[in-house]
């Protein structure tokens, strides 16, 4: 008998109507450096940013990620990405990264950028596992002072990668 493959889990672009949702995940998710609801507000509506969600049960939320993108670059930014408790390690971070990805190169980016704090283990495994690489060092980068790491993924050729 073969193992029934866990469900795909679907990402879909967030609306207004995410906003309350949003805003529980982040003050869920982070100590600090947390986004507003001001912001994700601007964000949603914003042609520079793209904000990614994957939903959870009733109006809640399992994961999110907000992506910047600078008009004439080719250079994006994974700005959050945010995973709730109880769906870590079930691939909704996964699911967020390849979305993000696709979605970058859809706007003719060919770098996805990110900084992460330095001890936060989970996601630097998550980042160098889908080919990230370590560029900068951040010193006192975080509001509590916590110090980050620049990450950065050169986007190659989706076919060659996948086929």
């Amino acid at each position: 008998m073969q193992p029934t493959p866990p469900p795909r889990i679907e990402v879909r672009h967030a609306t207004p109507s995410d906003l309350d949702a949003l805003v529980a995940l982040e003050q869920h998710t982070f100590d600090s450096d947390q986004l507003s609801r001001a912001q994700y507000r601007r964000h949603l509506a914003s042609d520079s940013a793209l904000v990614l969600v994957v939903d959870g049960a009733g109006p809640s939320l399992t994961g999110a990620a907000v992506v910047f993108f600078r008009k004439g670059s080719v250079v994006a930014r994974l700005y959050s990405l945010a995973t709730a408790a109880e769906a870590r390690g079930k691939g909704v971070a996964s699911a967020l990264m390849a979305a993000t990805t696709k979605a970058v190169r859809d706007r003719g980016c060919r770098v996805l950028r990110l900084e992460v704090r330095a001890d936060n283990v989970a996601a630097i495994g998550l980042y160098e596992r889908q080919g990230y690489r370590r560029i900068d060092q951040l010193p006192g980068y975080y509001e509590d002072g916590a110090d980050g790491w620049r990450y950065e993924r050169v986007l190659g050729n989706l076919a060659a990668e996948t086929g």
